[in-house]
């Protein structure tokens, strides 16, 4: 393939690098050191050519979200923002490891060590280890344009996001870069194979908990075996370095005819647990230099104990990794270290589940929900492929049967910012639902970013008039939702009302159907007072 040098900083050779890649979507929320990532893509001429969508977001949680929304699509997108953003995007970040990624999603977090603008120097590579998601460390320019067709393809081969840890110094200087000059194309339109695994209800979490520890085991192997880690041997033994990102950069600055000692080159986490072992063994001491917090250092000092002493536990296998501890699976972990020298005898015992009959849970009858996913289910089967972004609720329990009627689940308020994100990626009908009270926690924003795009999209907003999944709390929107979409920016024409009761159900079909195939966003509010609160009202 032909190349052409360009003279980038960090951030815009990544920016190309995905472009060049097959980008479908850029969203952020500017953030000096991350900001010039979106910028380049918006000023483009392949990204304007093509189309590809690139959009400021309300908040660094629409933005994640939003990319979410075009992941499951199939496209490839990415995510920008500096390291505090990470912070408020923090909810998305770590629930779309459980959800998994479709098309390649890159998340970008810009650390600032010695703030140059910031108010802390937090390290990002903490979030994507406490998340259990792959991190990739450029060292230079060329890596970052580099890792973004690089870390897609992780992406989409581990079926997670991928975290790409930018520094300051990296974002904002420039070198010259090597860059295709025929860009690759486009993934093709195409949804999740697993459906369940998008909808974060417990039943289906904890099946995609183990699924996520074993990708990440994967990824611990790929980190072995990566071109971005390498070991590089040298003679004098007294001294081995560990240097990550661009202090590899510094480390060869000071030696510019090699370094002479065994050194391991770190860009891609988990860390690579053999090179460390192997420079642990054959040299003396180890010095570690890394930007922004200890992270490798806090966690060599678990392996030297390892090396010195067996620690058995979770990371090990004694103990289960899974679920909640019991006084069984603690039995079990003894059994497996000590046998029965620890006074304790292997004997079948009877798991909670054994005892406890599960009991699924349902909508009430009476609820308001159910008559909202009959009339919507309904509509949708004269579409083809259409899609409904959920969010946290009861109408969450419309995923369940008989209803079977929402594609996705991820956290507050991602149901209208992941169906503006397919909207983008080319789905339709991409439609929302959000209860009232999820609508003013975390829906409001991901709506002002739709109005701004007018994106097309239907948001159906279940108002039961209370916060029912927790017992009947008040609701912040109570009685103003209607004024809180047109202070947003709702067109009043496609902001409609109705009562969400089985004697309406014709008429919210109708209105269901005219919505959708209306080209821009429109909001419908189904109201109903939920069945409980309306009862206890009753009694008192």
């Amino acid at each position: 393939m032909k190349t052409q040098k360009r003279l980038l900083l960090g951030d815009e050779a990544f920016a190309l690098g995905a472009i060049n890649a097959g980008l479908s979507g850029a969203y952020a929320y500017p953030g000096t050191p991350s900001t010039e990532i979106l910028e380049f893509v918006q000023q483009d001429p392949v990204a304007a050519q093509r189309k590809i969508h690139s959009h400021w977001s309300s908040n660094e949680k629409t933005a994640m979200e939003e990319a979410l929304g075009m992941s499951f699509c199939g496209k490839r997108a990415i995510v920008s923002m500096k390291h505090v953003g990470l912070n408020v995007a923090a909810d998305p970040f770590v629930n779309s490891a459980m959800t998994g990624a479709n098309g390649g999603l890159i998340v970008i977090a810009a650390d600032d060590p010695s703030m140059h603008s910031s108010q802390n120097e937090q390290d990002s590579r903490f979030y994507a280890d406490f998340a259990m998601i792959p991190t990739l460390e450029p060292s230079d320019q060329q890596e970052s344009y580099d890792m973004a067709g690089y870390g897609f393809k992780l992406s989409e081969s581990l079926g997670v996001p991928v975290l790409l840890r930018f520094v300051t110094r990296l974002s904002h200087s420039r070198g010259s870069v090597a860059v295709e000059e025929t860009p690759a194309p486009e993934n093709e339109f195409h949804y999740p194979d697993k459906k369940d695994q998008w909808v974060l209800m417990p039943a289906s979490s904890r099946k995609r908990n183990k699924v996520l520890i074993e990708d990440f085991n994967k990824a611990q192997q790929l980190s072995e075996e990566s071109p971005y880690n390498a070991y590089h041997d040298a003679n004098d033994k007294s001294l081995g370095i560990i240097v990550s990102g661009i202090a590899w950069n510094y480390l060869k600055e000071l030696y510019p005819d090699g370094i002479p000692y065994p050194t391991i080159k770190i860009s891609q986490y988990p860390l690579p647990q053999k090179m460390i072992t192997k420079l642990f063994e054959e040299c003396d001491s180890v010095l570690v230099l890394e930007e922004g917090q200890p992270f490798i250092e806090k966690y060599l000092r678990g392996v030297i104990d390892r090396n010195m002493k067996p620690v058995y536990g979770k990371i090990t296998g004694e103990v289960v990794r899974t679920g909640e501890l019991n006084p069984d699976e603690i039995k079990n972990a003894l059994l497996k270290i000590k046998g029965e020298d620890c006074g304790l005898k292997q004997e079948e015992v009877a798991g909670i589940s054994d005892i406890v009959v599960n009991r699924p849970p349902a909508l009430c009858q009476g609820c308001g929900h159910r008559d909202v996913y009959q009339a919507l289910n309904e509509v949708l089967k004269e579409y083809e492929s259409p899609k409904v972004f959920g969010d946290i609720g009861c109408y969450t329990l419309g995923f369940l049967a008989p209803f079977n009627a929402i594609d996705t689940v991820v956290d507050m308020g991602a149901s209208i910012t992941m169906a503006k994100g397919a909207a983008d990626a080319g789905q339709h009908p991409s439609v929302a639902i959000i209860g009232d009270s999820t609508f003013t926690h975390s829906g409001m924003t991901g709506l002002l970013d739709a109005v701004n795009e007018d994106s097309p999209i239907t948001v159906i907003i279940s108002d039961n008039l209370t916060t029912g999944m927790t017992g009947g709390q008040d609701s912040q929107g109570t009685g103003k939702l209607e004024e809180i979409c047109l202070g947003i920016g709702v067109p009043e024409k496609h902001l409609r009302t109705i009562d969400s009761h089985p004697k309406n159900i014709e008429e919210m079909k109708k209105m269901f159907k005219e919505e959708i195939d209306h080209n821009g966003l429109s909001v419908i509010i189904s109201r109903r007072e939920c069945i409980q609160t309306a009862r206890r009202k009753v009694s008192k």
